[in-house]
Parts: C-alpha cells; sequence; structure tokens
C-alpha cells in the first residue's frame, strides 16, 4: 500500500455522481448549500493557517460517501460564466477518509490521511516495488497512443500536447478523469485505485474498451448513413423517373396513373377470391420488404401481373337459345349428329339448372368434357369454334401435338428462370373469362419422356370431380375449371391413356358419307376457296355431278381435307386460264370437265373397272375392311400356293402384319384343313404345297383379328378356284370351328366400302345393333348380311366356277 502521512482536518465538499481526480481543476457552483457551507469554513479555517484553504472532495453515489476522498484547494471564488457565484478547485492528492470532528461553520469535517502515492508498494509476489521500468513505458506509450488517437478524433490538438508533455505515471493515469465516457463508477474506481501503475493500468483498459465501442457505434452509423444516402438517392431517381413517366403519357395522350406500380391498392381493388387475394397480398408484403436488386422483386412482380391479369370473376352468361344454337350448329357443320346432339343436351341442361338456381353445386358448376374422336378432316377442330359460337362463349385452342413436358400443362415453379403458367392458365387468360370453351387439339399426340407426362398432368384438368381445385405450379391457388367445357380431339383412340379417357365423354366422328361431302363441298368449301383464289361466287360455278365425282374418284378419305384441296386447285386452274386468256368468266364445271381441269382420277372403284383389271379377277383375292387413323378403308387379301416341287411347305405371311392378325391366318387355315371335306375343297393340296397370304400396301402395319373371315374366303377361293364376288367386302373374326365373331369399327368401314363403291358387305350377327350408327343414305344403297358361320361367307361371296358370273345369292339368315 501506499504510504499514509499525517491525519488532517478537512471540510467535506460531497460530489453528487460526480468524481474529480488528483491534477483536476473544477468550477463548483456555490449556490449549491453544501459546496457554499464546505467552501466558506476552509476560508474561515484559512485565516489561522498559511496557504490556500482546503476542502476535502468526496464522491456521494446515491447518498453514500466513497472511502476515498481528494484534498482540494480552493484556487479563485468569484462568479462562473452564466453568473452565478463559484469557485475554481484544483485536486492535490487522495486522502483517506477517517473519523468525523469538528470545525468552524456549517459544513461537515472529518479527519482524514494524505496518502503518499510516490512511495512503492511491494509486490505481493516478489517482495519488490515497481514492476521493471520497461513495462511501465511501454504502458506509458500505450496510453498516450490511446488518449491521443481519441482527442485528435474530437479536435483537441492542443490537448494532446499537454498529455504528451505528462511524464508522471500518478498524473498521467489521474488525468484520465478528464474523459467524459467515463462513468461515476469508473471514476471512483480510479480513484480508490492507489498504486499509479496499477490505476494507468485500469485507465488505459478503460480507454481502449471505449474506443473499441466507438470504432463499432462509427462503423454502424457509417453503414447506416450509407444505406440512408442510397434509400434517398433511390427515392430522388424513382420520383425523378415517375415525373418522366408521367411526361411521357401525358405527351402520349394516355391517362395517368396507366402503369402504376402500387400493387397493394391493385389487389385491394381487383376483387380477388379470398383465398387469391390472401396469397397476393403476402407476396405484397414480401415484394415491400424486398430490395430492387433482388431477384425475388422480380419474381413476385411477374407472378403478380399473372394473377391480377387472370379473369378471376369474368363469366359469359350462356345463350340459352337452344333452337338458335341447334341452328348455329347446323349451319356451320353438317352431319356430326352426335356431337351437336349433346352440345344441345348441355344447354337444355344448363337452362334447366340457371331457371332453379342450381348454378354452383358442391363447390362445382355444370362444365363438359367431351372427346371428339375420328379421323382428320371431319371437322373435330372447327367444330369446337362452332360450339362455342353456338353457346355463347369465348373460344380459346390449345395445341398438345408433341408436347412432352408436363410443365407446359401445370407450368414451372417460380423460382425457375423464364417460369410461366401453364398451357391451361394461359387459355384461361388469354379468354378472359372463367368459363370459355377449351379446345385440347390433338391429346392422342401427347408425348413422355424424362421430364414428365403431360397426360397424367391432365388428369385434373379433365377430371370433372376434381377440377374445381386445380393448381398450377406457378399460380400456387386454386383454378375453378369447372365451368369451362373442354372439347378434346384425337385421331386414334387407342393413343389415349386409358386413365385419362376414363373421365371424358367419348363422341366419335366417323366421317362423312358421299351425299354429306357435297353438301359441304357446296355450302361451306367452295364459297372458301372462291374467295382465296380472288374469284366471286357467280364467276365459277361447281355442277354438284362434279363435286359428287371430286368426293368419289378423285379423292377417297373420312374427312374433306383433300376434297377441299382438290376444288382449290379445280379454282386456281381456272383463275390462272382466265388470267391467260385461254377461258372467259363466268364458267360453269361439269363432271366432263374436270378431267381436263386437274387430270384423271385417281380412286376408280373396284365395280366400275373392266372385269380383266379387277382385283378379284384371279381365284384367291378377297375384299377386306379395316379402320386405320385416317378412317375406313378396303384391304385386299391375296393367297396363293407353291409349286410342290419347290417343297416349300407351311404358311408364309407378308404384309408386314401384327401378331393378331398372323394368329387369324394361322386359325382360317386350320379352319379349312379340317373342314375342307366338308366344304368341297381340295385340301389335300394344303399338306403338301406352301400357302401364302399377302396384304398389299406392305408399308403400312397392319394388325387385328377382323380380317379372318377375309383371309379364309381368300383361301377358299384359291382352293375351289371360284372368283371371290367383285361387288363384296367383308369383316369380322374367324373362330376354329367356323363361328363369325364381332368385330369394332362398323360404321368406319361400312362408309369405306360405300366410297369404294362396294354393294354387298358381309358383318357378323352379333355386329347388327352397330348398324343403328350408320347414316341411313349409306344403308340403302349397301346390301348388308349379318352372318353366323363361315360357311354362309362362302356362299355368299364365292361366285361359280364354271363362267365367273356372280349367283342368285339368298339372304342369311
Amino acid at each position: 500500500m501506499a504510504a499514509e502521512s499525517t491525519p488532517l482536518a478537512l471540510p467535506v465538499l460531497p460530489l453528487d455522481d460526480e468524481v474529480v481526480l488528483p491534477g483536476m481543476v473544477v468550477p463548483l457552483d456555490l449556490s449549491d448549500s453544501e459546496v457554499r457551507a464546505a467552501v466558506e469554513a476552509a476560508q474561515a479555517a484559512a485565516r489561522d493557517e498559511p496557504g490556500k484553504p482546503k476542502v476535502l472532495l468526496v464522491p456521494r453515489v446515491d447518498g453514500t460517501y466513497a472511502g476515498t476522498g481528494v484534498l482540494g484547494t480552493v484556487e479563485q471564488v468569484g462568479r462562473l460564466a452564466d453568473g452565478d457565484p463559484g469557485a475554481l478547485i484544483r485536486g492535490r492528492g487522495r486522502v483517506r477518509i477517517g473519523a468525523g470532528t469538528t470545525g468552524p461553520g456549517a459544513a461537515l469535517w472529518v479527519e482524514g490521511t494524505r496518502i503518499d502515492e510516490n512511495v512503492p508498494e511491494p509486490s505481493p509476489a516478489s517482495g519488490r516495488g515497481y514492476p521493471k521500468p520497461g513495462h511501465v513505458t511501454e504502458l506509458v506509450k500505450e496510453y498516450k497512443a490511446l488518449a491521443t488517437a481519441w482527442l485528435r478524433k474530437r479536435g483537441a490538438w492542443q490537448v494532446v500536447d499537454r498529455v504528451q508533455a505528462i511524464d508522471d505515471v500518478s498524473a498521467l493515469a489521474d488525468n484520465s478523469g478528464y474523459s467524459p465516457f467515463l462513468t461515476t463508477d469508473q471514476k471512483v474506481a480510479l480513484l480508490e485505485t492507489t498504486d499509479p501503475v496499477a490505476r494507468l493500468k485500469l485507465a488505459t483498459q478503460q480507454l481502449r474498451d471505449h474506443l473499441a465501442e466507438q470504432d463499432v457505434a462509427e462503423t454502424i452509423a457509417k453503414d447506416v448513413q450509407e444505406g440512408v444516402d442510397k434509400q434517398q438517392r433511390e427515392f430522388l431517381l424513382r420520383r425523378q423517373l415517375e415525373a418522366v413517366r408521367k411526361e411521357l403519357r401525358e405527351l402520349n395522350g394516355e391517362q395517368d396513373g396507366e402503369e402504376s406500380d402500387d400493387y397493394r391498392a391493385r389487389v385491394e381493388a381487383a376483387g380477388l377470391p379470398e383465398k387469391v387475394r390472401e396469397a397476393a397480398l403476402k407476396e405484397v408484403d414480401k415484394l415491400e420488404r424486398s430490395s430492387d436488386q433482388s431477384p425475388e422483386g422480380s419474381w413476385i412482380r411477374t407472378w403478380l401481373d399473372t394473377v391480377l391479369e387472370m379473369p378471376w370473376n369474368e363469366r359469359t352468361e350462356d345463350s340459352y337459345d337452344i333452337r338458335g344454337a341447334q341452328r348455329v350448329l347446323d349451319a356451320e357443320h353438317a352431319g356430326l349428329q352426335d356431337v351437336k346432339e349433346r352440345i344441345t343436351e348441355y344447354l337444355a341442361v344448363r337452362k334447366r339448372r340457371s331457371d332453379r338456381g342450381l348454378g354452383v353445386v358442391g363447390g362445382r358448376r355444370g362444365g363438359a368434357v367431351l372427346a371428339l374422336v375420328g379421323p382428320p378432316g371431319v371437322g373435330k377442330t372447327s367444330l369446337g369454334e362452332s360450339v362455342a359460337h353456338a353457346m355463347g362463349r369465348k373460344f380459346v385452342r390449345v395445341a398438345l401435338g408433341g408436347v412432352r413436358d408436363e410443365a407446359e400443362i401445370r407450368g414451372h415453379r417460380r423460382t425457375y428462370v423464364g417460369a410461366l403458367p401453364g398451357r391451361i392458365v394461359r387459355a384461361i387468360k388469354e379468354a378472359g373469362s372463367m368459363n370459355p370453351v377449351v379446345l385440347l387439339d390433338e391429346i392422342d399426340k401427347v408425348g413422355s419422356d424424362f421430364r414428365g407426362d403431360p397426360a397424367a398432368a391432365l388428369l385434373e384438368v379433365l377430371d370433372p370431380a376434381q377440377n374445381h381445385t386445380f393448381r398450377d405450379h406457378y399460380l400456387e391457388v386454386e383454378l375453378d375449371l369447372s365451368d369451362v367445357v373442354f372439347l378434346a380431339t384425337a385421331n386414334v383412340l387407342e393413343a389415349i391413356p386409358e386413365a385419362l379417357l376414363d373421365r371424358m365423354e367419348l363422341v366419335r366422328l366417323d366421317g362423312y358419307t358421299e351425299d354429306e361431302k357435297i353438301v359441304i363441298a357446296r355450302d361451306h368449301l367452295l364459297p372458301r376457296q372462291l374467295e382465296r383464289a380472288g374469284l366471286q361466287a357467280d364467276e365459277v360455278t361447281i355442277e354438284e355431278g362434279a363435286l359428287r365425282k371430286l368426293a368419289g374418284e378423285y379423292t377417297r378419305e373420312a374427312g374433306v381435307r383433300t376434297l377441299e384441296r382438290s376444288i382449290a386447285r379445280l379454282l386456281r386452274k381456272v383463275a390462272a386460264q382466265h388470267e391467260l386468256g385461254e377461258r372467259e368468266l363466268p364458267f360453269t364445271v361439269a363432271e366432263g370437265d374436270l378431267r381436263d381441269l386437274i387430270g384423271r382420277p385417281h380412286h376408280v372403284p373396284e365395280s366400275a373397272q373392266e372385269p380383266a383389271e379387277r382385283r378379284t379377277a384371279v381365284p384367291g383375292v378377297a375384299t377386306g375392311l379395316a379402320v386405320t387413323g385416317a378412317g375406313g378403308d378396303v384391304l385386299y387379301v391375296e393367297a396363293s400356293l407353291a409349286d410342290p416341287e419347290t417343297g416349300a411347305a407351311g404358311l408364309t405371311l407378308t404384309g408386314q402384319l401384327g401378331d393378331v392378325m398372323k394368329e387369324s391366318a394361322q386359325i382360317a387355315l386350320s379352319f379349312l384343313r379340317s373342314h375342307g371335306a366338308e366344304l368341297e375343297l381340295p385340301v389335300g393340296d394344303l399338306k403338301d404345297r406352301g400357302v401364302h397370304i399377302h396384304f398389299p400396301a406392305g408399308a403400312v402395319p397392319k394388325d387385328g383379328p377382323s380380317a379372318g373371315i377375309t383371309m379364309t374366303t381368300a383361301l377358299a377361293s384359291l382352293l375351289s378356284g371360284r372368283l371371290v364376288r367383285t361387288d363384296v367386302a367383308m369383316t369380322g373374326e374367324v373362330s376354329l370351328t367356323g363361328r363369325v365373331l364381332p368385330i369394332g369399327g362398323v360404321k368406319q368401314k361400312l362408309l369405306a366400302a360405300h366410297r369404294a363403291g362396294v354393294t354387298t358387305v358381309i358383318i357378323p350377327k352379333r355386329n347388327e345393333p352397330d348398324l343403328d350408327d350408320v347414316p341411313a343414305e349409306v344403308l340403302e344403297k349397301l346390301d348388308v348380311h349379318a352372318v353366323t358361320d363361315v360357311r354362309q361367307v362362302l356362299e355368299l361371296a364365292l361366285s361359280p366356277a364354271a363362267n365367273g358370273a356372280a349367283p342368285e345369292v339368298p339372304v342369311a339368315a
């Protein structure tokens, strides 16, 4: 401990929440009674003693006096800068406070012992005095460096020189009492530390901690200031940008505020469904918290724009004029009665539901999902526009041909670059209505790969029990599709997944009859092609006979696309001849003019050819009926026997046949071998000679059991030498016992037979109910025989071998 001197009797000058260290000179306000009493008592005592009046400066914290005070001398008494009476007091040294005593005046007197700080204290570890001089010197340098750094930051350059001039360790440590950042407790700790080196260490640590805190505070303030400056600069630039946009809008005559970026106001004013509104407001909150440079901000803006552009509350009123809708459908499409009836039924049901207030039942509206399946060119796509026209709804087409990415249907996640909603959502947005007619074109051409199966994504879209809560990956909010009329078109029914087909109502479009094609060509195709050729309706006229020949001999298809191309080619030829001066207008195209204008016919009916030119002019050739992706078609079967000397026994099949068709050929051959004697056929030739069955058009794959009776008839014709009748075509599956089993596609096959000029058709007995679907005008021109056994087929199809003439064939029971 530091040495203590003779006790002193001093008046106490209390300092509330303030500390004065030795060496400090402080002004004190004499208006305080305790301060004035202490100074007056010191002055009274000084009259009897030499020197300046002495007081004891004691810190008083929360009413408690410290155990150590400072001996102070009253240097001057006068007035402070504000005019109040004051005294200037200088701290001289530390005093340890003892017991109270008496003295002049109203002040409190105590006895105190002066602490001599120049006497070194022994070290607890070694018993020696101060630490090594080198250590003290480093400590002094560190304190001066820290104090200089702090004073320079405050701009107190004059004080820096005074601090640098202090060499005494005790005075240097007590100089920190001027530091305004020290708390009362910290100054009391400095006061009560009597060892100068320890006190200097404490002052150095306090100054170091303060500078560290100041550096952190300055860094934070700098960052905050930079952020504020950036925000102010950004705010200013945005206000300038808004002003420029406003001037541009006024220059272009636009209304102010058309491109407002206030998404919150737009969402509030949009009248969105409750859940959609909540989701949109959450995204607006995120947008307001994110910076403009954040990529999330652009994603949110794009998402909000998409949501706000959706027609959440827009619906068109259905036209409940049922007769008017039927007239629209009849005027725009000939035939297709099944589809027209289905749309008429739908409108009738909608009208009754509306009349009885049943617009929404169980959260679902009364939409419809139809699958239009048929060959190309029958009007599936154009029918969608007619349906929308008849119902008074918006129409939008979604092309699905070749789509392989599931995201095309359900949309991409918003976090992907270039993310977009799916085609269904885009179709609704494009239509501008929540109840449009959406045509899903070529749904059978949808593919699948590593990116997913779009057909699986369509399951929810086309399910009436689920699509009222359809959720797109991009929007991530529920979208009600239950009021949409979906029309899906396909050419091949087998290419549609079974689960997807189960969700749709199937409507078959099997093609047009020749009479329907003539009506379509006269009322729809010819006016459209006249306009495209730049001709007036009174300049070129095509007779009905010419149209019939175009439909029957120049084209052979289920639809009318090739027929329209033939009409277009015909009109182009007439227009070109007129421009060359070779033909005068108006001109009427007759049946005899077709060959000169567009060349020879490509499809001459078998019955119209010369007997020697017919496909069935030799034994072993029969005419069958088949169904392809382009509709029904005739299919010829050719059979021959190999020379016995070649030794090539067995059955040979050619024509790119499937397994089922190959099995049908085996069944036909086995039936003839086992029942040849009964049918009076020389089946002995089948044992030693090879049989070859060929289906022409070998580049076209063929499969199915419906050619069974056709192959049986061809083999029977080959063995018996009897020709197959030219006007007979057949279809049906054959069994080993000779039963004729039912097949599919009867309507398409009969239309194909009618187009090919066939007059007699053989079908299985169990397919007889399917004749109700065949147009009456086709049935009138066909002699249809429903059979149950292959023996009936042979009786109907084979001609007598003597002269090849077709005998009188009895009608099968």
